[in-house]
C-alpha cells in the first residue's frame, strides 16, 4: 500500500500570480522526475482562518500573494504547521508572515505588523525595501550546515524575487527564540530563515517556484515534497 503526500497550498489564488500558476507545472515535474507524488489543495487565506485548517497534511507551503484577504488566516496555517511538526515552506509574503507569526506567538512581539497590511502600524516587523527586489535576481550567501546548506547543496546560491517588503527589527529577538537565520544577501540582509529541530521548516524571501521553467523544481522545492513523503510514510506506520 502507499500513501500519497498532501500538500496544503495556502494563499489567495490568482491566475495573475506567476507562482500560483507555476504550481502545476512543479507538480507534474516533481511526480515524472523524482516520483514525488502530492495530491494538492488550495486553502484560501480566509479558509486558513478555520479550526486545523491545515492539520492533518504532510506539507504547508505559504505561497507569494501578499497582501493576502486574512492575515489572521495565514498565520494561523504557519504556526499549525510550526508547533505540530508538518512540513512547511513559505516564500515571499509566506517567508514574511513566518517571521510575524513567530515574533508574535514564540517571541511575545504582540505588537509587532506588516507594514504591507497596516501601513501606519508602529512597530512594523516587516517593512518596505530600501530597494524594490521585483523582478530582480541577486545571490544568497547560506549559512554552513544549517538546513538551507543541506537542502541547497552550495554555500551561494543566485535566486529570483519579487517582492517590496522584507525584515527590519527584533531579528536579534527571533535569533534569540530559537530562529535562525541561514541565507542573506551580499548587504547582510536576511534572506532565509529555518527553524532547528522541526522535521522541516524553511522559509525564503526569494521565490524558488521561480527557477528556470519549472521543469527542474528548485531544491527547496523537492525538498518539501521529500519531507512531505516522509511525513505520509509516518503516518501509515503509526499504530491506530
Amino acid at each position: 500500500m502507499t500513501n500519497t503526500a498532501t500538500l496544503a497550498l495556502v494563499g489567495d489564488r490568482s491566475p495573475h500570480v506567476v507562482s500560483h500558476t507555476r504550481v502545476p507545472v512543479l507538480l507534474d515535474a516533481l511526480a515524472a522526475r523524482d516520483r514525488l507524488v502530492l495530491d494538492a489543495y488550495w486553502i484560501s487565506s480566509r479558509d486558513a482562518e478555520a479550526e486545523g485548517a491545515v492539520r492533518g497534511f504532510d506539507a504547508v507551503w505559504v505561497l507569494p500573494g501578499s497582501p493576502y484577504r486574512s492575515e489572521a488566516g495565514v498565520l494561523a496555517a504557519v504556526r499549525t504547521a510550526r508547533e505540530e511538526g508538518i512540513p512547511f515552506l513559505g516564500t515571499c509574503g509566506g517567508f514574511q508572515h513566518t517571521l510575524l507569526e513567530y515574533a508574535r506567538n514564540v517571541c511575545g512581539l504582540t505588537g509587532v505588523a506588516h507594514a504591507e497590511n497596516d501601513p501606519g502600524a508602529e512597530d512594523p516587523l516587516i517593512e518596505p525595501l530600501a530597494c524594490s527586489l521585483v523582478g530582480h535576481e541577486a545571490a544568497v550567501t547560506v549559512a554552513p550546515e544549517s538546513l538551507a546548506a543541506s537542502v541547497i547543496g552550495a554555500a551561494r546560491t543566485v535566486e529570483r524575487y519579487f517582492c517590496a517588503y522584507g525584515p527590519s527589527r527584533h531579528l536579534d529577538t527571533l535569533r534569540a527564540h530559537g530562529l535562525r537565520f541561514s541565507g542573506h544577501d551580499e548587504d547582510g540582509h536576511v534572506r532565509m530563515a529555518e527553524l532547528p529541530g522541526h522535521p522541516f521548516f524553511l522559509a525564503s524571501l526569494f521565490q524558488p517556484e521561480l527557477a528556470g521553467d519549472g521543469s527542474h523544481p528548485h531544491p527547496m522545492v523537492r525538498a518539501l515534497a521529500r519531507a512531505a513523503a516522509d511525513h505520509a510514510a509516518s503516518r501509515q506506520t503509526r499504530p491506530a
